[in-house]
């Protein structure tokens, strides 16, 4: 394979979010889906409703619907850079949890203090 058949790395939008601002954002979509889909509206509800939270949401971050998805999708591209954000977004999500759940919390911590002990005695 030349150069020449090398394909060209995009360049990034001109109004791309960084990432740190990407990631809360991220955050609040799963959030605001979540709530949509539990809410049990028809499909058709509740895709209007989900749509109508995304553009205020978006409009209180100051983000244009444009810049989100040009952002997300020169991400896309660079799937390492969106396993990162992707992994910032749980870690966002399950702090969010833990702050409203202390018993989760709790619990989870237990869970992964017994899979370290359990890791360390097949050793």
């Amino acid at each position: 394979m030349s150069a020449c058949d090398v394909p060209e790395q995009p360049q990034p939008p001109a109004d791309l979010l960084p990432k740190e601002k990407l990631i809360p954002l991220l955050a609040d979509l799963h959030e605001l889906e979540a709530r949509v889909e539990s809410s049990r509206l028809a499909p058709d509800s509740s895709r209007a409703l989900f749509l109508a939270q995304q553009k205020t949401l978006l409009w209180r971050r100051e983000v244009s619907d444009s810049a989100f998805h040009r952002s997300y999708r020169y991400y896309g591209i660079h799937g390492k850079d969106l396993h990162d954000i992707y992994g910032a977004v749980i870690d966002t999500l399950t702090a969010r949890q833990h702050r409203l759940d202390p018993a989760a919390a709790a619990k989870d911590s237990a869970a992964a203090a017994a899979k370290r002990w359990e890791g360390e005695e097949t050793k």
